[in-house]
């Protein structure tokens, strides 16, 4: 970040001994998104400042430019949770093996390895990904119980609501709703539903994050009861649900370009960048205090602005830095801008520029930063749906999985035909699973077989790959 070196002020500037400015930025990636997505993702999560790399495999340190989204997102979902009288606690990040091992006794699939609550360890994995797969992540989960079923089932949406809105309305970023497979959903849980993303350059989907219903198995195991109505004694449903800092590896993925990060207005810590653009014999000081005013006038509206006055990059340099840090708006000054009372806008998401009135620039700016948080979302949708293909036979499953598809199937939902399916379908790239059954269900015609099997058809399902 800048930090307190960007805002240097003009005046101190105009006496500085003169330094060597850098005009060569030095900042492009060397990986395109199109040409090798790994090291791209790599390189930008690195160069705009988002993590740094520690000494222990799968650990990174997240810096204040990914802090900030985090920050912003809790902002809108702790409220959110708090109307729901959801009260805040803290737990201990190990948990004893005797409680692991209980679970593992009760829960078919339990894998007793993994300390669980705010911060989160994992003690065994593999492939590591920053802010999709590390071993010590961000997250928040919650857990609430009830005397009924009914109230169980209704708050499971309503969170589940609350994650489509971060991801839809905060990161940009289409999701699907749906249910979870008997083979895909929490272990020792009642049903499991989530919001699934999709990376079109990889052809790979993302559980961006789950809301579950536990029922009463884990209420019998730990005997968590409470006297009803009636003065007797019974079970209570429970529910657990989470998302976690991979919401913003999910981010990167899908807006990134060529250029770097690409940031949506309401998770970005810096929305508005402006920069004096100086000529040889311009009013330099007139520039910078243009520079300073427009800042605070932005500031004092509600816009998170900054100014970059550093004096030994020019400002080229500047516009890929903060390019690369992926700023939604950025404001240049200059000579000509000083004369005609204006600013000109510079939007990350398309480049394109528009000059503003300084009368105006409040309101303009507002507009600005809403329409490239629509148009990133709109953008997005439309690449996401251009990888949807419906699907109706084996040999159509396998050509569009090998085409990276998201692929929507009719199936008969049995475990054994998912797992027959992961089977034939294992390799390199990694086995096709369910990642979820829509809620918003097409017509399934009377008479629609599955794809795999052959059985009459009773849902359809997404399938592919996944993180």
């Amino acid at each position: 970040m800048a930090g307190s070196e960007a805002k240097n002020s003009g005046s101190k500037q105009s006496g500085a001994k003169k330094k060597e400015v850098k005009k060569e930025t030095g900042l492009g990636l060397t990986n395109r998104k199109a040409d090798n997505f790994g090291e791209w993702y790599s390189e930008v999560v690195v160069n705009a400042e988002m993590i740094e790399y520690y000494d222990i495999s799968g650990c990174y340190i997240l810096r204040p430019w990914a802090m900030a989204i985090w920050e912003i997102m809790q902002g809108f979902f702790d409220p959110e949770i708090k109307k729901m009288k959801i009260k805040n606690c803290y737990f201990p990040l190990f948990v004893s093996p005797g409680v692991l091992e209980k679970e593992k006794e009760h829960v078919e699939g339990f894998a007793p390895e993994v300390a669980w609550w705010c911060n989160v360890v994992r003690w065994e994995f593999s492939n590591p990904t920053p802010f999709i797969r590390s071993r010590e992540f961000l997250w928040q989960e919650g857990h609430t119980a009830f005397a009924t079923k009914e109230e169980a089932d209704t708050e499971v949406l309503e969170i589940l609501e609350l994650y489509r809105r971060i991801y839809e309305e905060f990161l940009a970023v289409p999701v699907i709703k749906g249910k979870k497979s008997e083979m895909e959903k929490f272990a020792g849980g009642l049903y499991t539903t989530s919001v699934e993303a999709f990376i079109p350059n990889t052809g790979r989907g993302v559980q961006g994050a789950t809301s579950h219903c536990l029922g009463q198995n884990f209420a019998k195991m730990f005997e968590i009861n409470f006297e009803n109505e009636k003065g007797e004694k019974a079970m209570v449903w429970q529910n657990s649900w989470a998302y976690s800092t991979r919401t913003i590896g999910v981010m990167v993925m899908v807006h990134g370009d060529d250029k770097g990060l690409v940031l949506p207005p309401k998770v970005a810590s810096v929305q508005v960048i402006v920069i004096p653009v100086p000529y040889k014999d311009a009013n330099t000081q007139g520039i910078f205090d243009a520079c300073t005013a427009t800042v605070n006038t932005l500031c004092e509206a509600g816009i998170r602005a900054e100014s970059d006055f550093r004096d030994n990059y020019s400002p080229g340099w500047k516009y890929s830095h903060w390019e690369m840090k992926g700023v939604p708006l950025r404001i240049e000054i200059g000579p000509k801008d000083l004369a005609n009372k204006q600013a000109r806008a510079v939007r990350r998401d398309n480049g394109a520029k528009i000059d503003i009135a300084n009368d105006n620039l409040v309101e303009e700016v507002k507009k600005l930063l809403d329409t490239v948080q629509q148009n990133l979302f709109d953008v997005a949708k439309q690449k996401r749906d251009e990888c949807i293909q419906v699907v109706h036979t084996w040999d159509e499953f396998v050509q569009a999985l090998n085409q990276r598809k998201m692929i929507l199937a009719p199936w008969c939902d049995e475990e054994e035909v998912e797992a027959d399916v992961k089977a034939r379908t294992k390799g390199e790239m990694g086995a096709a699973k369910t990642l979820c059954s829509p809620f918003d269900q097409p017509e399934l015609p009377e008479g629609t077989k599955c794809f795999a099997s052959g059985k009459p058809a009773k849902k359809w399902s997404y399938w592919g790959r996944s993180y």
